[in-house]
């Protein structure tokens, strides 16, 4: 499999001391948790809906962040990729990697949205 981007979350000083990795490849996000007991959840990026990004001024004083997701997957419908190094360009690589995914796909956002009609008040 091969990997467009690859790092851990990190702890302490900024150093990657976690059982946390995070993978990207070119159509989904993968996060692989634990030590003994190995925990591996898988997001489409064409299912990504948005992504923020959040830093403290400990993430800014050792150059990490946390890209906030939410995504149209049922098993993970929002989660954090947290306490990453380049963030920003990470943010900006992730989101621009969704769209494409998106494009190639064919997909829009309003695929996965709730139908407008169910939400309005026939009067």
């Amino acid at each position: 499999m091969d990997y467009v981007w690859k790092d851990r979350k990190r702890t302490l000083f900024g150093l990657p001391w976690s059982f946390t990795v995070y993978s990207l490849t070119n159509e989904k996000l993968l996060i692989t948790t634990g030590f003994f007991n190995k925990h591996e959840e898988e997001v489409r990026l064409y299912r990504i809906m948005d992504i923020s990004l959040n830093r403290t001024l400990g993430q800014r004083i050792f150059g990490l962040g946390t890209i906030h997701v939410n995504s149209a997957d049922k098993s993970t419908p929002e989660f954090d990729i947290k306490s990453v190094k380049d963030s920003e360009k990470i943010k900006d690589m992730l989101s621009d990697m969704v769209e494409e995914e998106r494009m190639r796909k064919r997909v829009s956002g309003r695929e996965f949205m709730s139908d407008y009609s169910d939400s309005v008040d026939d009067d």
